[in-house]
């Protein structure tokens, strides 16, 4: 199914989720022909964070890696929290390309969210209940949303032809850790 939207193509890509935000269980990623182009997977590297986790009502240790189909690692996205700070690491294992994704005005009720991606500064707008934005150049390259459908979450993703990344493992992994799981 080919979306037009003011007259531009883009891609559209979609994936449910369970209630539970602990979930490690691996989740396909559907594209509009109705293909798997990939599965996002929350991680734990041990049993002791997983364990500390979910003391932490599972929003500490928050790690999120997106596999092609073969099963190999794609992309990354994960929490950091040092000093008293906070921030998201994305490794991209194809370019090997690392990407930071800070809060702005992080004391606001919902802070906006800034990846550092080599020579592009994007800005996510966060938004709870409707549709979050990626915005480059004052364009929006991409949407992620999160709707509750039937106890689970029904996660849709857009990405524009003419965003810079075409990548859906970027927007996938982002969206999961920063957005669905967040602070």
């Amino acid at each position: 199914m080919d979306l037009l939207l003011k007259g531009e193509f883009m891609r559209i890509y979609q994936y449910t989720h369970p209630q539970q935000i602990e979930s490690t269980d691996k989740h396909a990623v559907i594209d509009e022909s109705g293909e798997v182009v990939c599965y996002v997977q929350r991680q734990y590297s041990n049993k002791l964070k997983k364990f500390v986790d979910r003391v932490l009502e599972y929003r500490y240790f928050v790690q999120y890696d997106v596999k092609n189909n073969d099963g190999s690692k794609i992309f990354s996205c994960k929490k950091i929290v040092r000093k008293g700070r906070m921030w998201f690491e994305g490794i991209d294992f194809i370019t090997n390309k690392k990407v930071i994704i800070t809060y702005e005005n992080w004391r606001l009720g919902i802070p906006n969210l800034t990846i550092l991606e080599g020579a592009h500064k994007i800005r996510i707008n966060k938004e709870m209940e409707e549709w979050s934005q990626f915005v480059y150049e004052e364009r929006v390259i991409a949407k992620w949303k999160a709707d509750f459908i039937d106890e689970q979450f029904q996660m849709t993703l857009q990405i524009e032809e003419e965003s810079p990344i075409q990548n859906v493992a970027f927007f996938i992994a982002i969206s999961q850790a920063a957005l669905f799981v967040g602070a």
